[in-house]
């Protein structure tokens, strides 16, 4: 079992930065992809970034790219996931995931094994 715990969201206005972490307390935490998603209210939740265990491999969905970097710390089991030049429609809460699958990249939820509560990034224009 592994439980993630996100933290860092907030209000914050557009055009500003906010940098949500996700904290994975467990030996195996290198054995694991992970992920960032977002769900905004009536919307699917959807794919924003993902880092290979090793941190060679990212990908970022097309509305993020060039303004989000994800990152990980496998010292610290910690996944972060900065966010500048933030838009009101980035407005969403962010949840990050983690799943061992081979497959990459990995950008639909339904194979992430382990998922965090989530954390409210709200932005105001």
């Amino acid at each position: 079992q592994v439980h993630l715990v996100e933290s860092g969201g907030g209000l914050v206005q557009a055009g500003g930065p906010l940098r949500p972490s996700c904290a994975a307390p467990v030996r195996t935490f290198s054995n694991y992809v992970m992920s960032w998603f977002r769900q905004a209210p009536g919307k699917e939740r959807d794919f924003v970034a993902v880092i290979s265990w090793n941190s060679l491999n990212i990908y970022y969905a097309d509305s993020v790219k060039g303004r989000f970097t994800i990152s990980r710390d496998n010292a610290n089991n910690t996944v972060d996931l900065q966010m500048n030049s933030l838009k009101p429609e980035d407005t969403a809460v962010y949840y990050c995931a983690a799943d061992s699958s081979p497959v990459w990249p990995l950008v639909v939820p339904s194979p992430y094994d382990y998922w965090g509560q989530g954390t409210q990034v709200t932005v105001s224009s």
